[in-house]
């Protein structure tokens, strides 16, 4: 879109907030953004745009995220930009405890602004960076196609140093935080913005050439050829950790990540027998099952792994093994592979989410597939999270209102994927 059309279209937008009475009255009740696995480090990557004028900016999804943040330091222009006062309502609403003087009045170093801690959760490393507000745009979706692209004029986000970006995507200029227990995580702001219900949906190609999908708002849920996913989720409930383990610097807070509560596993529907009481979450935030757009492949605490490794050997003892390669440490010969079904059980014996080959496999050679299941340790934090590879071509959405997860186990069942969502705009 060129910049004519973004500048007609911001004031478009932003005229309801000054002139109602002149002002456009459209309000979307669902947005949606495209979702790329990088092939280089398999982030899942999306694009929005923001600033005045209007750039796109890629940013590395994390499920556990507690808000958006982007490099400020290199490249970053924008008269809309406006640093966080101390002391003010958007102060407030990050629960800061940090109020810093910076006095060099460019985007990231303002006098008496407050201060969040972006995070790099692939380093491993935070760093004190400045609460900020700038415009953002995104497009609004009726669930099957993209829409008018929609204004949010004083989005709430964190400023990071460059060097903080090292170890995410060729391209990636940040992180978006999709968290929960959060009001400015991204689905909350855009959820106020907009005054649609707080749920947020993501599906993730199993293809680095082609883009999944991530919705805002409630369904339908629409890909192609005219298949709702959102009328045939499975529900189980979003438990609360009451200790932050996404960054040490949270440590102490409920938890932004995404719980669910596995109360067993299945292979050919046959239990396995492991420690169940590793499923469970302890008062430290120990222990349970999350989900994660951060890890590649799910991880398994060691005793849970080895007990999952040899029950899945089992089921597939005429097939010939092949020599482990890392870091799987199961592998076949691909010849005429069966793959037995996986289940994670929930919150009773008839709702699970079923696991196929096609997300427990990976084809590693020509000739070789392995399991794509890690150790995650003796010592794991979390005793199952479930990682990328496990949830592409799954429909996950997450209901923040009624504290629930909705999935739709693998949509290939449904003659669909998450590519086919259809980018190709109505409006």
């Amino acid at each position: 879109m060129a910049f004519a059309s973004y500048f007609l279209l911001f004031h478009t937008l932003i005229i309801p907030f000054i002139y109602p009475s002149i002002a456009s009255t459209f309000h979307p009740n669902a947005l949606v953004l495209p979702v790329t696995r990088d092939p280089a480090t398999n982030q899942y990557v999306t694009l929005l745009h923001q600033r005045t004028p209007l750039v796109p900016v890629k940013l590395t999804l994390d499920l556990s995220g507690q808000f958006l943040w982007v490099d400020c330091e290199e490249g970053y222009v924008s008269s809309t930009y406006h640093p966080a006062h101390c002391h003010t309502p958007q102060c407030s609403i990050t629960r800061s405890k940090s109020c810093v003087d910076c006095y060099l009045s460019k985007p990231g170093c303002n006098i008496n602004t407050c201060n969040l801690f972006p995070n790099n959760i692939f380093t491993h490393t935070n760093q004190i960076g400045e609460v900020a507000l700038d415009v953002v745009a995104v497009h609004s979706t009726d669930g099957s196609n993209p829409g008018k692209m929609v204004i949010v004029p004083n989005f709430l986000f964190t400023c990071g140093r460059t060097n903080l970006l090292k170890g995410l995507a060729s391209g990636v200029k940040g992180m978006a935080g999709l968290g929960r227990n959060n009001e400015i995580s991204v689905p909350s702001i855009f959820s106020s913005a907009f005054n649609f219900s707080k749920k947020f949906a993501i599906c993730l190609s199993s293809s680095t050439k082609s883009s999944g999908v991530l919705f805002f708002g409630d369904g339908p849920y629409v890909f192609l050829p005219g298949v709702d996913v959102s009328k045939s989720l499975i529900y189980t409930p979003l438990i609360t950790n009451p200790d932050n383990s996404a960054g040490p610097i949270f440590h102490g807070r409920p938890a932004a990540e995404y719980f669910i509560g596995v109360k067993g596993i299945r292979i050919n529907e046959k239990l396995i027998q492991l420690n169940t009481s590793l499923l469970s979450i302890g008062d430290e935030g120990e222990g349970g099952t999350k989900i994660s757009t951060v890890n590649p492949y799910t991880t398994m605490e060691t005793s849970i792994y080895h007990a999952f490794v040899n029950a899945f050997a089992n089921e597939l003892e005429d097939v010939p093994q092949e020599k482990p390669i890392a870091p799987f440490k199961l592998c076949f010969n691909s010849k005429n592979l069966e793959v037995p079904a996986i289940d994670f059980v929930l919150q009773g014996k008839g709702v699970f989410w079923r696991i196929l080959g096609g997300n427990s496999m990976v084809q590693v050679s020509r000739e070789v597939s392995c399991l794509a299941f890690v150790d995650g340790g003796i010592d794991a934090t979390t005793s199952i999270v479930i990682g990328g590879y496990q949830l592409e071509d799954n429909l996950l959405q997450f209901d923040l209102v009624n504290s629930r997860l909705g999935f739709s186990s693998s949509l290939l069942l449904t003659q669909t994927t998450c590519a086919n969502f259809n980018f190709t705009s109505s409006a």
